[in-house]
């Protein structure tokens, strides 16, 4: 999901606010800076901020899209690889297992009832436990 791109109300505030105080007099000074140039510059450097800080966004979030996609297929490439070693070798092979698979008689079968490898010996039942 892409980044919500920035917005600013005092900048929004700032460019309709200039045009008012324009409106009554296009000069205006209070002095230290307090005039319309000044606000202006401000409100310049602020949207070129924002558009920065978007352009960015979206160039982070157009990345990421491409970091995913090579993540699938690398994922892809590593199952097909994976697939050609047991197709070739086996699954229960050592060269499976060197390649980074689990080799199929090492598997432990995980069931409703027990939670270790089968060695052929059946766990008490519930039932048995009880009495």
């Amino acid at each position: 999901m892409p980044r919500l791109q920035r917005t600013s109300r005092i900048l929004d505030k700032g460019q309709l606010r200039i045009f008012k105080l324009r409106a009554v007099d296009s000069k205006m000074d209070f002095g230290s800076d307090r005039n319309l140039a000044t606000l202006s510059q401000q409100i310049e450097q602020l949207q070129t901020k924002l558009n920065d800080y978007n352009t960015t966004i979206a160039k982070l979030d157009a990345t990421k899209l491409e970091i995913d996609e090579m993540e699938r297929r690398m994922g892809d490439l590593l199952d097909q690889l994976m697939n050609g070693v047991s197709a070739q070798y086996g699954n229960d092979s050592r060269e499976y297992e060197m390649a980074g698979g689990t080799r199929k008689s090492d598997r432990v079968r995980r069931s409703a009832e027990t939670r270790v490898k089968n060695n052929g010996v059946k766990p008490p039942s519930k039932a048995a436990v009880i009495q």
